[in-house]
């Protein structure tokens, strides 16, 4: 599922418009990402909850060159399921 196809069924099942819902999508995706930004963790219960973690820098290597290269440390995204949300994948996931 994509973004388009979340503004199609939130517009189908609360009965608004595409405009209104990619709106509300919008405003749901910028909110969130600033709180990540800021620092701040995202909590959904039954869903999961997103966080950032932080990673020190390293010594890594170049795949290609073998050759040693230094890693800066960097912040990334983490996103950790809810237990209802793992759960019913479990239950009803194909596969």
């Amino acid at each position: 599922m994509n973004k388009a196809d979340l503004t199609n069924v939130l517009a189908s099942k609360i009965e608004i418009t595409r405009h209104e819902a990619k709106a509300v999508i919008k405003t749901i995706l910028e909110t969130m990402t600033s709180a990540l930004v800021c620092g701040e963790s995202i909590e959904i219960r039954g869903f999961g909850s997103f966080s950032v973690k932080q990673y020190k820098s390293y010594e890594g290597r170049n795949p290609k060159t073998g050759e040693k290269t230094f890693v800066k440390q960097k912040k990334l995204p983490f996103f950790k399921p809810g237990k209802d949300l793992k759960e019913q994948v479990n239950e009803n996931g194909k596969g």
